[in-house]
């Protein structure tokens, strides 16, 4: 396992990032706890989260994951080891004032998260999504006081457009409040919506890049293509999440391009899970990838050939995936 600069921060994160929004759902706490290690094991020190996680949870279940990791990182005595980020936006309870990126629900949010994290820093702390109704001065004005709090000591985003990227950088600039250092989009060799403006903009103000579903929600690792049938508990049938993934990937057309992937890497002793990470860590201006995991042996699995090259006719085939598939209707963003 490597470690690289997180953007134009002197931070050294993993070449990979550790999803955790199983944890809590499709992971119970113990089985949570083991990913964890194997995470650690494989030389992984950057863990990313969120306050409304667990994936397919509702009002009663959001902050498990965060107390999961919480509990894991008091027994095992290893913040100072890790780069931790969490972040915020999402709904948190009942009313008006317990979501979105305002002062009041930001400054409350951080120290909940704190509270379940058990830790009184977070490295990294990242708005989840825009907020149209919130200023985006203000939400910048809150965040600079927390790092200049010592609460936090990085900020980023989450499912920006490139304006809202830019005009954030600005209002930084123009008020010298902390400025986003990285941002997450959804990315992979299915959907490369963000080369067209998010990565240019990225590279060009040296935006680190965490992107989330580098597998597709398990479609690239190749376990869907004799499987048509949706099994209770993966991503495709959970709650408040299922239809999303859904929408994004399960059609036939995504099907068939997946089972030829699948064949092709097969036929040369490379699972397609390898295969599809190495495609995005290959992209010019790519950080960390984020991959998840609901067992321990899984995440084992992803990471079994981080070394891994593509040559270049199967770069050129990952890349014509993209321009084989139907374009998605509505672009608009969505939080995992």
């Amino acid at each position: 396992m490597q470690h690289v600069r997180l953007g134009r921060t002197g931070l050294h994160v993993s070449e990979i990032c550790l999803g955790t929004m199983t944890f809590g759902n499709q992971a119970n706490e113990t089985t949570s706890h083991a990913i964890l290690d194997t995470a650690i094991t494989h030389g992984i020190n950057f863990i990313d989260t969120a306050d409304v996680y667990p994936l397919g949870g509702d009002l009663t279940s959001v902050g498990r994951t965060e107390e999961i990791i919480g509990t894991w990182i008091k027994d095992r005595s290893n913040r100072h080891d890790l780069v931790l980020a969490t972040k915020c936006r999402g709904a948190m309870g009942v009313g008006p004032n317990n979501e979105g990126l305002s002062r009041r629900h930001i400054m409350a949010a951080c120290d909940a998260s704190l509270k379940r994290l058990g830790t009184d820093y977070i490295d990294l702390y990242q708005v989840h999504a825009p907020d149209p109704e919130t200023p985006i001065a203000e939400t910048l004005d809150a965040l600079t006081d927390l790092v200049r709090a010592g609460k936090v000591r990085y900020i980023g985003c989450s499912n920006f457009a490139a304006w809202q990227i830019m005009q954030a950088l600005w209002t930084s600039d123009q008020h010298r409040l902390s400025s986003f250092v990285s941002l997450q989009p959804r990315y992979n060799m299915l959907f490369r919506m963000i080369e067209d403006e998010i990565l240019p903009v990225a590279r060009t103000f040296g935006l680190g890049v965490i992107p989330y579903n580098p597998l597709a929600g398990g479609m690239l690792t190749g376990r869907y293509v004799t499987q048509r049938a949706l099994t209770p508990g993966t991503r495709f049938q959970l709650h408040g999440a299922g239809e999303l993934y859904r929408k994004r990937y399960w059609n036939d057309v995504v099907h068939e391009l997946v089972a030829n992937l699948h064949a092709y890497f097969d036929a040369r002793g490379i699972a397609l899970t390898h295969a599809a990470l190495a495609w995005v860590r290959n992209q010019p201006g790519i950080t960390a990838p984020i991959v998840g995991a609901s067992r321990p042996e899984q995440l084992a699995d992803s990471l079994a050939n981080l070394d891994l090259v593509l040559d270049e006719e199967a770069m050129q085939l990952c890349n014509n995936a993209w321009f084989e598939l139907p374009r998605e209707r509505d672009v608009t963003v969505a939080r995992r």
